[in-house]
């Protein structure tokens, strides 16, 4: 599915008016009902009370909309306006004036009163009509104290659209917001609410495609989506180990003997082969001891990191591969750098490069402007920031552009790791990754992913593998989380849960398909 920036949804709504001869008052009728729908589905309607919020524009329309439905349906209703009732206009304007058939009360408030808090009190659940991705501003004054007053009472809020107050692009709260347990968005979901801290107030996402065409909502002008990964291909029954992919990683040193075994040993649990992996020779025994599977490929070492005298015979040996991995663990040493530059510029295999390898890397991009094979880069906010040579914080504000304009100047394909991971492409598309849990921030989960993200391009899938093995990981910890919590998530445990991961991969892939993990539905 497609996620649009706050222009798109904009120039679609537009275009729908203009080129399908869908009216604006269709398109808010049925973004009300979008929204009516989703409240019935979450219990009775008949005899319970709902307030509904509305600001004086085409928001706060959606929402006249939903409160003559849900008084049509037997509810007590009462709508709260927030401001002058004077300006609503158009179609908001011909959706309030039909309320006035109905049983609704209608209330312009321009402050809280006596009538808002015992209704607050009194209400069953709430509608959030007062702000849509329109907002500019910081929201101040009695709004502020409005939004703020329906997030302490504890009561279920139905946003419309997106929750008052996030900002639809960046997913910034715009002085305040209101915290929705459920948004229905119309046309398609907005970045913002995919984006921290904006995810955390949108609760259960549902999208209604107000009777948008096809040719609108599959749009090839909008290139960021959702992740939903391919099928993974069956394992043929006369299949031999050279037939799901052979993986050379070049990882670890004297510091690091945890990032060499999970990333190599997580490609064997992810269906991978044969992995073999190229260390140190003094750490190499150590390795063995819990990944007997792994063929060990022992290297010169210099004080303790991989030598680069050992170049040529990496070089060569990557030729019997399908991917090479490099970084994980590896060290800053001046050793390694000189190694890893060399390596990444004349091996000709598609390269994973990750952990120190982003780090030495990152004063020498130019490299991989001119690689002619995949390279796949797997960074944190924090070895992005080195990347890209901007601060974190620019980054959160503009992190689809700067993701964007760094994976084509690249030429590699981009996995930004983080609460919602973000897989960007060369020519220009980006995927949105929903597994996942906050649990899975500790040490050794990228290296995890890298064995993953190799075995998974092994597959037939090849470069789009990238976006499976994404989805996969995050998965295998959200699999350790239910049995255990996100608290004490370790590596080992999301290795160890991959391989079940994949089954349940397998097993449910209708189902993830159809409503994206469970986390964004249709309506």
């Amino acid at each position: 599915m497609k996620v649009a920036t706050v222009e798109e949804i904009k120039r679609l709504d537009e275009i729908a008016v203009t080129n399908f001869n869908l009216s604006e008052e269709l398109l808010m009728e049925n973004a009300g009902i979008a929204v009516y729908d989703v409240i019935k589905t979450h219990g009775a309607v008949e005899g319970k009370l709902f307030l509904i919020f509305c600001g004086t524009g085409n928001n706060g329309g959606d929402g006249f909309v939903v409160a003559r439905k849900l008084s049509s349906s037997g509810a007590n209703v009462s709508v709260f306006v927030l401001g002058d009732r004077s300006k609503i206009a158009g179609v908001s304007k011909l959706n309030l004036e039909r309320l006035s058939a109905y049983p609704v009360e209608i209330f312009e408030i321009n402050a809280i009163n006596r009538i808002v808090e015992i209704s607050l009190l009194k209400c069953d659940a709430i509608v959030d009509a007062i702000f849509g991705t329109g907002l500019l501003k910081e929201i101040e004054g009695f709004r502020k104290e409005i939004i703020n007053e329906i997030n302490m009472i504890n009561k279920p809020v139905y946003s419309v659209d997106i929750p008052s107050g996030v900002n639809g692009d960046t997913g910034e709260l715009m002085g305040c917001a209101v915290k929705a347990k459920y948004t229905i968005t119309m046309g398609l979901p907005k970045r913002g609410q995919f984006i921290y801290p904006g995810a955390d107030f949108t609760g259960t996402l549902y999208v209604s495609h107000i009777s948008y065409p096809p040719a609108l909502i599959e749009s090839e002008e909008i290139k960021v989506e959702l992740n939903k990964p391919e099928a993974l291909p069956e394992r043929k029954t006369d299949a031999h180990k050279g037939d799901f992919g052979k993986a050379l990683f070049i990882s670890g040193s004297k510091q690091y003997l945890g990032a060499p075994y999970f990333a190599s040993l997580s490609f064997l649990k992810a269906g991978g082969g044969v992995a073999y992996l190229a260390t140190p020779e003094s750490i190499a025994p150590h390795i063995t001891t819990n990944a007997r599977e792994v063929v060990l490929v022992p290297v010169k070492e210099q004080d303790g990191v991989i030598s680069k005298e050992n170049i040529e015979d990496l070089l060569e040996f990557s030729k019997n591969v399908d991917i090479v991995s490099i970084g994980s663990g590896l060290s800053l040493s001046e050793e390694t750098k000189e190694l890893s530059y060399q390596f990444i510029d004349r091996c000709e295999k598609p390269i994973i490069i990750d952990g120190d390898g982003l780090t030495m890397i990152a004063k020498h991009c130019e490299i991989l402007r001119t690689r002619k094979n995949i390279t796949i880069l797997t960074p944190h906010p924090g070895e992005f920031s080195r990347l890209v040579k901007k601060d974190i914080e620019e980054i959160k504000h503009k992190c689809f552009k700067i993701l964007s304009n760094a994976s084509r100047e690249m030429n590699s394909i981009i996995v930004l790791k983080g609460a919602h991971t973000l897989i960007s492409y060369p020519y220009g598309k980006i995927w949105i990754n929903l597994s996942g849990n906050p649990g899975m921030a500790t040490a050794g989960s990228g290296d995890v992913l890298t064995g993953i993200i190799a075995a998974m391009y092994c597959t037939e899938q090849k470069e789009k593998g990238v976006n499976t093995g994404v989805f996969i990981h995050g998965l295998s910890g959200d699999l350790v989380a239910k049995e255990i919590g996100m608290d004490g998530v370790t590596a080992t445990a999301i290795l160890n849960s991959t391989s079940t991961a994949i089954k349940y991969f397998r097993d449910h892939y209708n189902e993830i398909e159809e409503n994206y993990y469970g986390r964004v539905y249709t309506v």
